[in-house]
């Protein structure tokens, strides 16, 4: 089992900046991938990047690429997303997913475990 908690989320203006945690807790060396996800309302959650934790890769949504980051912080077992350049779209509630293993990618089917979320909004 794994426990996972975001953190981070706020108010922010157009093209401000905002960092979210995902601190995991539990089997935490299981953990291949970890991915964010965010679902604004009214709409279906929509992938917004990944990090491998062993060898740092990463992939992003068109939607959010050359804005955000995700690093990892392996000793203390948190996972971050550095958003820049907010826009109005970018508001939602943002999550965090663990993959044990096999192929991640963008779909929520391939995380076993889910965060509660954070809220960020972003005004105009």
């Amino acid at each position: 089992q794994v426990q996972l908690v975001e953190s981070g989320g706020g108010l922010v203006q157009a093209g401000g900046s905002l960092r979210l945690s995902c601190a995991a807790s539990g089997r935490t060396s299981a953990i291949h991938a970890v991915g964010w996800f965010r679902q604004a309302a009214g709409k279906e959650r929509e992938f917004v990047g990944f990090i491998l934790l062993n060898s740092l890769g990463t992939n992003y949504g068109d939607s959010v690429k050359g804005r955000f980051t995700i690093s990892r912080d392996l000793l203390q077992n948190i996972v971050y997303l550095q958003m820049n350049s907010l826009e109005f779209l970018d508001t939602g509630v943002y999550y965090c997913a663990a993959s044990f293993g096999g192929l991640v990618g963008t779909s929520e089917s391939d995380y076993e475990y889910w965060g509660q979320g954070t809220q960020v909004t972003v005004s105009s």
